[in-house]
């Protein structure tokens, strides 16, 4: 089985995505098939693997559904390489936008950034402990020759001497050791070798020329390379700083790169997901005459990335065959059957989302474990303010967003984080100056802050 594929069962991953999302049952059955499907991939005999392909998604939906959110949920979970896209970016090769193989290279330096913290992790402790030697050897640099004068003085002393001399240093190294260990030297400054700081203005050349920017990172890594990338100066710093920066160091030396950067190919193929936003944005206008740059052009181009192609990355070729593509969109004005055939082909699965319901607002602020409610909750908390919602409090937040969505453009659960804020704005102003305070937020509260708003429309439009 591919590293980076958990084997949850679909219920599981359903209940997983709970914790975070409220509702869109639909959404959340059919990644969670796609994902286990993965799994069940992987046991199958070697000889029919490779012709199994993903089922890839589309979700419609509304904006502020939980569209991006479900595929980014859905790769955490699995510990796949993610990247969110906007298909709009994107055009037809000679015309402004970014080429569509940057999506596969940018998935492949997510996989390669995920397998190099994994390294790091598995080096971290042996890492430690090889920059706590050298900030014992700062603090107490005639330790290191310490060796050769006992040697040295043995020949006069004897061995039991010698012996005895070199467990007394030892003894004291170790109750150094321990020092520093317990905090007893963050005072203290030493003198560590850092490297320096070789930034060029490489990116910044390219920044305004879209489809240049794999050619700059290429163009960058070389210039830094040959100008000494890996020099040194000397910084003075204090001693948690300094054991922090030469245990990345000794770590950055422990793992191989290039056995990271195979597992990262590897993952990305047979892990990664690529999220499309904005689908819907790239389908042709109806009635439109001559080639219709940036749509159809657009979806001709990823056509074969979706297919299964091979994209050259600076970390070797990638395979797009078994990457799970999510594609979304809102298709307020089209539908998927506007896409090209050979597109539709290769989304078999297309789940719609249900706009979200004041009760689903309520579940929004009360439920995930991540809640705007106790987001701000402990927001205020660091400034020692204490801030409740009640009952009543949080269905009439839910019912303002409601309303709003309703008369202006609907943002859908976006439009609640508008909301709280005007809401709480009294309380994040003055917080640093109502330390020990307390405010209970109730449905008077809301209503006495957020209605005479809601009465003006066209203030409505600006402010909520």
């Amino acid at each position: 089985m591919a590293k980076g594929t958990r084997s949850f069962t679909p219920r599981e991953i359903v209940s997983e995505l709970d914790r975070y999302i409220v509702g869109q049952d639909a959404a959340k059955k059919a990644v969670a098939i796609a994902l286990r499907n993965r799994w069940r991939r992987q046991q199958v005999d070697p000889k029919l693997r490779d012709e199994i392909s993903p089922k890839n998604i589309i979700l419609m939906g509304p904006t502020g559904c939980g569209k991006t959110e479900i595929a980014r949920r859905l790769a955490k979970l699995a510990e796949a390489p993610f990247v969110k896209v906007e298909a709009t970016k994107f055009t037809e090769v000679g015309y402004v936008g970014r080429d569509v193989d940057s999506m596969v290279r940018d998935l492949v330096e997510a996989s390669v950034k995920m397998c190099k913290e994994e390294a790091l992790e598995m080096v971290n402790a042996r890492a430690h402990a090889m920059a706590e030697e050298q900030i014992l050897d700062l603090l107490v640099p005639t330790s290191k020759h310490m060796g050769a004068r006992l040697s040295f003085d043995a020949r006069d002393a004897g061995q039991g001497a010698q012996e005895e001399k070199l467990h007394g240093e030892e003894k004291g190294r170790e109750t150094l050791r321990e020092m520093l260990r317990e905090g007893k030297f963050n005072e203290r400054d030493v003198m560590v070798d850092v490297k320096a700081n070789q930034g060029m203005p490489i990116m910044h050349m390219f920044g305004g020329q879209p489809g240049m920017e794999d050619m700059a990172s290429g163009l960058q890594d070389a210039l830094q390379n040959a100008l000494g990338g890996g020099r040194k100066k000397k910084r003075k710093m204090r001693v948690p700083e300094a054991l922090e920066i030469l245990a990345a160091e000794e770590a950055q030396k422990l793992i191989d790169l290039e056995q990271v950067h195979r597992d990262a190919i590897m993952r990305a193929e047979q892990s990664g997901i690529i999220f499309v936003d904005e689908i819907d944005k790239i389908v042709a206008r109806e009635g439109a005459r001559g080639p219709d740059i940036s749509r159809e052009g657009v979806q001709r181009d990823i056509l074969p990335i979706v297919e299964g192609s091979a994209v050259g990355t600076k970390y070797g070729t990638v395979r797009t065959d078994h990457v799970l593509f999510i594609a979304a969109g809102a298709f307020h004005i089209s539908k998927p059957t506007d896409l090209i055939p050979e597109l539709q082909g290769r989304f078999p699965i297309r789940v719609e989302l249900e706009p979200l319901t004041e009760d689903d607002f309520v579940r929004i602020l009360k439920e995930p474990e991540n809640s705007l409610v106790k987001q701000y909750c402990a927001l205020l908390a660091t400034e020692e303010m204490k801030i409740e919602f009640s009952d009543d409090g949080v269905r009439e937040i839910a019912k303002v967003a409601a309303q709003v969505n309703s008369t202006q453009e609907n943002i859908g659960a976006r439009r609640l984080y508008t909301v709280m804020e005007r809401l709480l704005e009294e309380e994040s102003f003055h917080a640093p100056d109502r330390r020990g305070g307390s405010v209970m937020i109730n449905a008077e509260l809301v209503q006495k802050r957020l209605l005479p708003i809601l009465r003006n429309e066209d203030l409505s439009k600006y402010i909520l």
